[in-house]
């Protein structure tokens, strides 16, 4: 390295964002995903050892995958070289595998390669590392937000580790906002700057796991703030809500109102109201509600609500739920928006909850343990001696694949649990029970 590239690089290194300049170089300055770096973990103890296989590392932005490739470069004895899908070719790649030969065959030492957003390479460009991979001249640690599974080679999968990163603890980010603040060597320390509680929360509750959205935000308001009479910069909730550009809704994701407006949300639905529904859909969003979560809570009100009435609106809802989580936001909205739209329009029918709830009764309040001996299996040892099977009727033999017989017990004979109503697809439903019961009875 000449000295015009050192004072490049020392001058880069200043003046990088906050969140580049805070990025750990050792495991015990990582905050969060203690589910896969805690002491008792298998990948702390892989990087602590300098026994690394290849990883792939999974999650949402600003959850800490490049971070933990970057702790890897500093702890490891390995060779390490990192490129970006996005911009990087074949040829990239084929210098990397060259140099990796070299030092393995020369200097004994492996070469790990970090390719972030390794979703971006195409098939053949992932197929090319495979040999390298599956023989070991290359360590591979792959970071993507996408679905490995999805959009990975199912061979580099198979010859790696998925670690899924979750998305970041309030308390985790506040943590990190803090040190930002405090930290005169890589922080904005030097600033002599302070932040109040209620800005403090807001910026850690808007990140939403992302602590790069909200290390960018307090930089960005400690470096545009004048300072104070008492020579301070004051980040307060005002200040904060500016650097993020979004007002402080009054939304608690673990108190009352979220709760209260998951329930107007649910009963808007309900009540076929898809203004409304859309209108608390959008708090939700804003206040950086789970979409997962609300995907769960739009499946639970197409099979509770609407039901048989529309039996597509739960594979609607049951679509969006996949699609959010393959997406992420800001997509996911539009996908939360149709689903929730299309259950709210969409006829209503209780029927079927009704009927689970009063046939659990039953079989929470009364011993009931016949069931006809006909509808027995008849297949395991014994059971045709015991005369299991014996008298049943095969519907689909008879006209209309219907034919009068009794499915349940004695004791409950003429008990009506399911009781169908008038309201769309159920009706057609209802309709033709009644007319193959009938037909059956000539």
């Amino acid at each position: 390295m000449d000295l015009f590239e050192y004072m490049r690089e020392t001058k880069l290194e200043k003046e990088s964002p906050l969140a580049s300049r805070l990025r750990p170089t050792k495991l015990e300055e990582v905050v969060g995903q203690g589910h896969i770096i805690g002491k008792d973990k298998l990948l702390y103890r892989a990087i602590k050892a300098d026994k690394l296989s290849s990883l792939i590392f999974y999650g949402p932005p600003g959850t800490g995958k490049t971070t933990l490739a970057m702790v890897i470069a500093n702890t490891t004895s390995s060779l390490f070289t990192q490129i970006n899908a996005t911009s990087a070719g074949k040829k990239d790649m084929e210098e990397v595998v060259e140099q990796a030969k070299q030092s393995l065959g020369m200097y004994g030492k492996k070469t790990i390669l970090f390719i972030d957003e390794i979703h971006r390479f195409n098939k053949g460009q992932q197929d090319y590392l495979l040999p390298y991979v599956e023989d070991g001249t290359i360590i591979l640690i792959g970071a993507t937000t996408e679905n490995p599974y999805f959009e990975v080679n199912s061979a580099l999968i198979s010859r790696s580790i998925v670690f899924e990163l979750k998305p970041l603890e309030m308390e985790d980010i506040q943590n990190l906002i803090l040190r930002a603040v405090q930290d005169e060597e890589k922080g904005l320390g030097a600033y002599n700057a302070t932040i109040d509680k209620e800005a403090l929360e807001f910026l850690a509750d808007m990140a939403n796991g992302d602590a790069r959205s909200a290390l960018n935000a307090i930089e960005l308001g400690i470096l545009t703030t004048d300072r104070s009479e008492d020579g301070k910069i004051h980040i307060t909730l005002d200040i904060a809500m500016e650097c993020i550009q979004k007002r402080a809704l009054r939304y608690d994701k673990s108190g009352d109102n979220h709760y209260d407006t998951i329930s107007a949300f649910i009963k808007s639905m309900r009540g076929s109201d898809p203004d409304a529904a859309i209108y608390y859909l959008a708090r939700m969003l804003h206040a950086g509600e789970s979409i997962t979560f609300i995907a769960r809570r739009i499946m639970i009100c197409a099979a509770e609500d609407v039901s048989n009435a529309d039996p597509n609106a739960l594979v609607v809802a049951t679509q969006a739920a996949q699609a959010v989580e393959r997406l992420g936001m800001p997509e996911a909205r539009i996908v939360l928006a149709q689903a929730a739209s299309y259950v709210a329009c969409a006829p209503k029918s209780n029927s079927a909850i009704m009927a689970i709830d009063a046939a659990m009764k039953v079989v929470n309040e009364e011993k009931i343990s016949t069931i006809p001996p006909y509808l027995k299996d008849a297949h395991y040892g014994g059971a045709a001696k015991l005369g299991h099977g014996i008298g049943y009727q095969y519907a689909h033999s008879f006209k209309n694949h219907y034919v009068k017989q009794q499915y349940l017990p004695d004791e409950l004979v003429g008990r009506t649990f399911y009781e169908i109503s008038e309201q769309g697809y159920e009706k057609t439903m209802k309709e033709h029970l009644k007319r193959i019961r009938e037909e059956a009875e000539e």
